[in-house]
């Protein structure tokens, strides 16, 4: 039976019989996978603190043919997480970072991209609710672009014209812009040049860069962050426990 070796992010964990857990993992090499630790709830488990929630760690699995749980046979600590998670907000994101690969990326679909993507968020020194805002619009919109569901909002979907650096675009039912020439009638949604700048910024910066423009940009950053809660919302069929529990304003 191959045994297979992997840098991974704990995810979250869920309770298994009497003494095991399922343990959920963000792997660099394999994507989600989803593995048994026999014991874990023991009081002295030889997984120890290793698979508290967002910690790195080195994987050493084993799985038989036709299970998707894999056996869990060896873990290595490399970074704890375990005093920064425990701030509630900081808690509150992560575990929505969790939620949405969990609910968003295949098991056993390996994405070295999306790995690194989600690492470099939590590893970001993220502390005041602009950090947090920045981090949590960086990971929304990075998801949906690796996962090709970004749409475009540098152009008008119409007519395709570039839109100017501070123009203003209506969003439509299907999350393109719309110009104000090619407009009918006034919409719902607008994004400004200010949060189309919010969108550049987190394509081209990385997560610790993209979280010093969020200063004095609480508002921009948690009026786009709704648009990409939206669209993941529409990907997966059904609303986004984040929808409810973040504090956003809605677009003007």
């Amino acid at each position: 039976m191959p045994i297979f070796e992997t840098e991974s992010l704990v995810l979250k964990s869920y309770n298994l019989a009497e003494a095991d857990r399922i343990v959920v993992f963000l792997t660099r090499d394999f994507g989600i996978v989803r593995g048994v630790a026999k014991g874990a709830k023991r009081l002295k488990s030889r997984f120890g603190s290793m698979l508290e929630p967002f910690s790195t760690v080195t994987l050493e699995y084993f799985q038989k043919e036709d299970r998707e749980l894999v056996g869990i046979r060896h873990i290595d600590l490399i970074d704890s997480r375990f005093e920064r998670a425990s701030e509630p907000e900081i808690l509150h994101t992560f575990s929505y970072l969790a939620d949405l690969l969990v609910s968003f990326v295949p098991p056993h679909d390996p994405n070295e991209t999306l790995y690194r993507m989600a690492k470099a968020c939590i590893d970001a020194d993220s502390r005041s609710p602009e950090d947090i805002a920045a981090i949590r619009l960086y990971f929304e919109l990075w998801l949906l672009r690796l996962g090709g569901y970004l749409p475009d909002w540098n152009v008008c979907n119409t007519c395709k014209r570039a839109l100017e650096s501070d123009e203003s675009a209506d969003v439509q039912a299907d999350f393109h812009l719309l110009c104000g020439s090619c407009r009918k009638t006034r919409g719902a949604n607008v994004l400004s040049g200010a949060h189309r700048e919010a969108y550049r910024s987190a394509l081209k910066l990385p997560p610790s860069e993209f979280m010093v423009t969020a200063t004095g940009n609480l508002d921009v950053f948690n009026d786009v962050s709704t648009v990409l809660r939206r669209i993941i919302s529409s990907v997966l069929g059904r609303e986004l426990v984040g929808e409810k529990t973040f504090a956003v304003n809605s677009l003007q």
